[in-house]
């Protein structure tokens, strides 16, 4: 991919950065050589810094690093779309994007500053870490969790209540993302797979009731 990339004269290209969950543009900078390979060889983006003129890694100091989940070049290949997790605001103002407040309080947000964390907790597999363990564990591991945590959502539903359905509910939910950090998914292909079956739904309709 390198290889193909326009730098301009000064070896740089402007690098667009988009939340890979919510589709949020977060923030936009430059990129030379050193930044790319770092970047692909980290999984966490690093940018050049103009002013310092040096590699930098988003959130070297603050700690709100961006997880690489893709990167895109465009058409002219002279710009470059970074797909993301954010681990937290992207601005150096505290907001999550450098274009203006946002909700910040969505599901969608708050399940991609998870699914970057979880990245974190695979990369470090830190001690007394729940999810380390998991991911230590390996498929067996995860599966095992599945099936205990989709069991006892099924028990609450069946006659512990709203909030204790919800409470498993949520366990399951965090299993799932789980089991999307070691498959290394990405957003677009869940969101592909829902698509198809949507697609073949419709076109079963009158032939069979629709799902």
């Amino acid at each position: 991919m390198i290889d193909r990339i326009s730098f301009d004269s000064a070896g740089l290209l402007p690098a667009v950065v988009q939340d890979a969950a919510t589709g949020a543009v977060l923030m936009l900078a430059y990129m030379d050589r050193e930044a790319v390979e770092a970047t692909l060889r980290t999984r966490e983006v690093h940018f050049h810094s103009r002013s310092r003129d040096r590699l930098w890694k988003k959130g070297e100091t603050s700690g709100n690093v961006l997880h690489l989940v893709d990167l895109r070049l465009d058409c002219d290949a002279d710009a470059l779309l970074v797909e993301v997790h954010p681990a937290g605001p992207a601005c150096h103002t505290g907001r999550a994007t450098c274009f203006g407040p946002v909700n910040d309080e969505s599901l969608v947000r708050f399940l991609s500053q998870l699914a970057a964390l979880l990245r974190e907790r695979r990369r470090d597999l830190p001690k007394g870490s729940f999810s380390a363990e998991l991911f230590k564990g390996g498929a067996p591991a995860i599966a095992a969790k599945l099936v205990e945590e989709a069991n006892e959502t099924a028990v609450a539903l069946g006659g512990e209540g709203r909030e204790r359905t919800l409470s498993e509910l949520t366990d399951l939910l965090y299993v799932m993302l789980v089991l999307a950090t070691h498959l290394d998914l990405r957003p677009d292909e869940i969101r592909a797979s829902l698509e198809e079956k949507r697609r073949q739904a419709s076109a079963r309709r009158g032939r069979t009731a629709p799902l």
